[in-house]
């Protein structure tokens, strides 16, 4: 049990941990988890960072950024398939927006509202594992409230922000922002300013110009960031998380008007109301199983997960 004064996350390692050889299936594990991330970047409507927090790479991704030379070697051994996956996840998403995904959008985001509805069992057990005041309890709802507010409002939003550099810049800024702060959806707020689909055709045709400062932004925003997340997470382990754990409610709650029954979406998929509704409920009972299962993978290699501090 710690003490007030020297706070520990529960999920602190095992200092055997740092030592274990890294399999396969670890390998893989976490690389499925890093395209799935990347994916959450730049799907409306959804997190990376929500994404991090559900498959369980938020905090120790936090613990690496804030201290990013402690255990170097054995840091990006652990983050090298995740970063991997978000590249293929962010690429892959952006060639099949085009096509499938950007006629059956809505039908595909409640895929991935199933994976939220599936572990927020887990994340309320860990926001609870050092304890659960009332304080926490209004945390969770103001949280909650005020994203899903934002996100109804930024729904109503219809601006035209012409491309540059300097806008690309402030565009991977949100994108890291989504990082830093689970359930913010950076592409929501793209959508709005009318970037999204030049940011979606930038990466697909790899052009420089949008990519790079993509990329610039994002790591700047992440980095300078990550020091002050990881000190309230020391300091605030119960508040913080019941936080998290309001913005996914929020921003999850807020999906479903914003994006999955937009008329606009719903009339670019071709299907009736009846048929369109019974596919998001087939994929949300879907991305529940998914995120179940995963969960077991996930569990077969639990003693991966702590692999990024050090012994002292």
């Amino acid at each position: 049990m710690t003490t007030e004064d020297t706070p520990v996350r529960p999920d602190a390692p095992d200092v055997t941990d740092l030592h274990a050889p890294d399999s396969v299936g670890a390998w893989l594990v976490r690389l499925l988890k890093g395209i799935a991330v990347g994916v959450g970047f730049i799907l409306p409507g959804l997190s990376g960072g929500v994404l991090a927090v559900i498959f369980k790479i938020y905090d120790p991704l936090i613990k690496f950024l804030a201290n990013p030379f402690r255990n170097l070697w054995r840091q990006v051994k652990y983050f090298l398939p995740v970063g991997i996956g978000g590249l293929i996840g962010v690429f892959l998403f952006s060639v099949v927006v085009s096509a499938a995904f950007g006629r059956y959008e809505a039908i595909f985001v409640c895929l991935f509202i199933g994976f939220v509805i599936g572990t927020f069992p887990s994340l309320w057990r860990q926001a609870g594992q050092q304890g659960r005041a009332a304080k926490h309890g209004l945390i969770l709802v103001v949280s909650a409230v005020v994203i899903f507010a934002i996100m109804l409002l930024g729904g109503s939003m219809n601006l035209e922000v012409p491309p540059s550099i300097p806008v690309w810049l402030g565009s991977g800024a949100l994108i890291g922002l989504g990082v830093i702060v689970p359930g913010m959806s950076p592409s929501n707020f793209l959508i709005y300013f009318g970037l999204y689909n030049k940011m979606t055709d930038g990466i697909k045709d790899v052009d420089p110009a949008v990519f790079i400062p993509l990329f610039i932004g994002l790591v700047l925003c992440v980095v300078l960031l990550a020091k002050a997340a990881n000190w309230a997470f020391d300091r605030h382990y119960a508040g913080m998380y019941h936080f998290i754990l309001g913005m996914v409610a929020g921003s999850s709650l807020a999906i479903f008007p914003t994006v999955v029954l937009d008329p606009e979406r719903v009339e670019r998929t071709g299907l009736g109301w009846g048929a369109f509704l019974g596919a998001c409920a087939v994929m949300l009972v879907l991305g529940v199983i998914a995120s179940w299962l995963f969960s077991k993978v996930e569990d077969r290699y639990s003693t991966e997960r702590g692999a990024i501090e050090s012994a002292g």
